[in-house]
């Protein structure tokens, strides 16, 4: 009888049992968790903070509403979970670990013939002035679910600052937001949500912003201040004290490799437990997975720490599989995708930024911005901001991101298997996707962004970004900026720095309105930029050389407009 053995009962760890369970019917499998709740849905957090549901058992249910708690575990999986009980060290040479009841403080010692770690990760908790004060929380496990769910159901605390403007920071200041709470967040980096480039960023924080949430970014935390023990403000880096009774740290995590590191088992550079493809850690009995190791990008190679729920999950089921049986399953990496809820809008990522892209040494490369409904506006679409990487030699799609009230997550899944098949932009413009009216435009937004990179590739249309007009107008650059949407739409909303509207079905007639040297700047734009393209090549075509398109159009300007 094989014995099994598995540290971590959060996401990881439960999956790693479950299927190797599945696998092996015999095996005397045993599940260790320090705390008290088992296979918990940590990305459910902040929804349950905010409201989103009630009933607190959710995060810890099957899909047909069973806890999933030790009993649940003996009864249905034949797995014996221990919880209030912690793994302190592991003799890799008896292959032992000593375990520790944190109710009776007895200790024991549980032997295996295959380990797997799932130790998760901690949060980054500043060294500053007043950390311990009560009022001050993080939003990575369910004890903090529950403090903060209390503090909305109480309803007594009014202001909050969140401290790091990333996923979890994101998602907890909407939970907050909608309890009630002035909240306001505070962001060390230029921009909220750094896994975007700057322009999708600035439309999230300008959305965030309008529902009433005070974003600060390029500043930190200095100090937290109290009276009586308790939090009654944050005081940032430059100075400013924000009022407050609660703060929501939210600026990262650290694998929890201790247990890894103390048994000799490899660790990257990032702290996370360096394991193979199929899971194995430097002893080829012990696995590890999660929040706790380190995986490849399998775009640059590179080891990173990639501590997403679903990657949990997935690494988990094919280390259990591998423990019960043979190595036979592999995991090949991550092109990290992620996405989060942001009020009525979604933001999300796959693959490389075009920041990242430059860090890593991609310097021959091309974007485009596109922006247009998720669907006919007829059936009631919605608009989609998305950005589109490609490496230009290759044509190979490098990255996506995408943002707005639309439906990203469908755009960022298409783009996301683009990216792990080694589709090129080509592949991608004639792909055969679903099309309905209620689903989809005729051309989906994905294949038209493919679409405005060719044309880009190919040399019939030049862009300019929303960004760098609105730098060349600040500093009053000799711009024609060519509106050709229609009186009513101009009349309704415009940027006012100084373009001149002239609508596309008359711009054929008023060419002559257009500057007489043929080689001043001409930047074109509409709503979203597709009339805009038109003119574009309309301009070109009267001989004029310097003709670009304002990428994405007014729906992409993420400025301040006259209307």
């Amino acid at each position: 009888m094989k014995k099994i053995l598995i540290i971590g009962g959060s996401a990881a760890g439960p999956k790693a049992a479950a299927k190797a369970r599945r696998c092996d019917e015999t095996a005397e499998i045993t599940l260790v968790q320090k705390g008290g709740d088992l296979s918990m849905a940590s990305c459910g957090y902040p929804y349950y903070v905010g409201g989103v549901f009630d009933n607190r058992n959710m995060l810890l249910a099957t899909p047909t509403g069973a806890i999933r708690d030790p009993d649940f575990f003996r009864k249905v999986k034949n797995i014996e979970a221990l919880t209030h009980t912690e793994a302190l060290e592991i003799n890799r040479d008896k292959k032992e670990v000593l375990c520790k009841d944190l109710n009776t403080l007895e200790t024991f010692v549980k032997t295996y013939d295959k380990l797997i770690l799932a130790t998760g990760a901690s949060p980054r908790v500043p060294n500053v002035e007043g950390i311990d004060l009560e009022g001050i929380s993080t939003l990575l496990s369910m004890s903090d679910a529950d403090y903060l769910r209390k503090i909305r159901d109480e309803k007594k605390i009014k202001r909050a600052v969140v401290i790091g403007g990333g996923l979890i920071g994101i998602e907890t200041c909407e939970a907050l937001q909608l309890a009630g709470i002035e909240v306001t967040i505070v962001e060390m980096l230029p921009q909220l949500l750094t896994f975007l480039d700057p322009e999708p960023a600035a439309l999230v924080q300008n959305h965030i912003q309008s529902k009433s949430v005070h974003v600060i970014t390029e500043n930190g935390v200095k100090a937290f201040l109290g009276k009586d023990g308790k939090l009654t403000a944050v005081k940032l880096q430059n100075g400013t004290e924000l009022p407050c009774e609660l703060a929501v740290l939210s600026v990262g995590v650290t694998p929890n490799s201790t247990l890894a590191k103390q048994a000799g088992l490899n660790v990257g550079k990032r702290g996370g437990v360096l394991v193979n493809k199929y899971m194995q850690t430097s002893d080829p009995d012990i696995y590890a997975v999660g929040d706790c190791i380190e995986v490849p990008n399998r775009i640059t190679n590179e080891s990173i720490h990639a501590p997403f729920g679903d990657l949990a999950n997935l690494e988990g089921r094919v280390a259990g599989e591998n423990a019960a049986t043979e190595n036979r399953k592999t995991f090949s990496g991550t092109i990290q995708t992620g996405i989060c809820k942001i009020f009525e809008f979604s933001a999300g990522a796959t693959g490389l930024s075009e920041k990242s892209a430059r860090q890593q040494g991609f310097e021959n490369i091309e974007t485009v911005i596109n922006a247009s409904p998720d669907c006919p506006v007829f059936m009631g679409g919605k608009l989609l901001v998305s950005k589109l990487l490609v490496e230009k030699d290759s044509r190979r799609i490098l990255g996506y991101q995408c943002v707005g009230p639309g439906d990203v997550s469908k755009q960022l899944a298409t783009a996301a298997m683009a990216i792990t098949g080694n589709l090129t932009v080509d592949d991608v413009a004639n792909a055969d996707l679903p099309y309905a009216p209620p689903f989809s435009l005729a051309i989906d937004h994905f294949i038209a962004s493919a679409h405005i990179m060719q044309n880009k590739l190919e040399g019939t249309m030049a862009g300019i970004s929303c960004e760098e007009v609105h730098q060349n107008s600040c500093k009053k650059q000799n711009l024609f900026l060519l509106d050709v949407r229609s009186p009513a739409e101009f009349e309704e909303m415009r940027l006012g720095i100084g373009e001149v509207l002239i609508p596309l079905g008359a711009l054929r007639t008023r060419l002559s309105d257009l500057p007489q040297d043929k080689d001043t700047p001409i930047v074109c734009y509409c709503k979203i930029s597709l009339r805009g393209y038109e003119a574009s090549l309309i301009v070109k075509a009267a001989g004029y050389t310097n003709v670009r398109v304002m990428e994405g159009g007014i729906m992409a300007w993420s400025y301040p407009r006259e209307k």
